[in-house]
């Protein structure tokens, strides 16, 4: 038996559905710069909030400083992956989305689990996590090996949910 014998049958496979792949790479490396511009924005009007904060309560509201970019960073990722939409507004605009690999829910704590995974891998290594990318069949990164998930264009994924459901009932009708 090969890889896709054994495999969970909802999981896309690159040998069946390579639509699903193609031009995955590149698609998220915008999607991550997309990302990077949004949260800059959102890290900048946050400083700017609690810069004016700091002077209105005579600098207690500085020491909000300190977790402005953490905090931006865990609740942009937990909005946004852990949406049904399963996809950051730079994954939205490149047409890729999350899909969990193990039958795990994604919610927002599993989003900004990848999300903590992803961006730790990237500050040890981001040419490793790059790496593995382009050897394993999904296109999966090391947080996407570790955390379970898999990144799929979400417009392909779409049809092949459909023609599986539909392929399901069918099934079961024959029975």
């Amino acid at each position: 038996m090969n890889q896709s014998q054994t495999a969970d049958p909802l999981i896309p496979d690159p040998q069946t559905a390579p639509e699903l792949f193609e031009g995955l790479l590149t698609r998220r490396v915008f999607a991550f710069l997309i990302d990077l511009v949004v949260m800059g924005l959102l890290i900048t009007a946050f400083a700017i909030v609690g810069l004016i904060a700091g002077f209105v309560t005579f600098g207690l509201g500085w020491l909000a400083l300190l977790v402005v970019v953490p905090a931006t960073i865990v609740l942009y990722y937990g909005a946004t992956l852990g949406s049904p939409k399963r996809a950051t507004l730079g994954m939205q605009a490149m047409d890729i989305v999350l899909t969990p690999t193990r039958g795990q829910p994604l919610d927002g704590w599993m989003a900004i689990i990848h999300a903590g995974v992803f961006w730790i891998t990237t500050w040890i290594s981001w040419p490793l996590s790059l790496l593995f990318a382009l050897f394993t069949p999904r296109r999966q990164m090391i947080h996407d090996l570790v955390t379970g998930t898999l990144m799929v264009r979400r417009s392909p994924m779409e049809r092949h949910w459909r023609d599986h459901s539909a392929r399901s009932r069918g099934a079961r009708e024959a029975y």
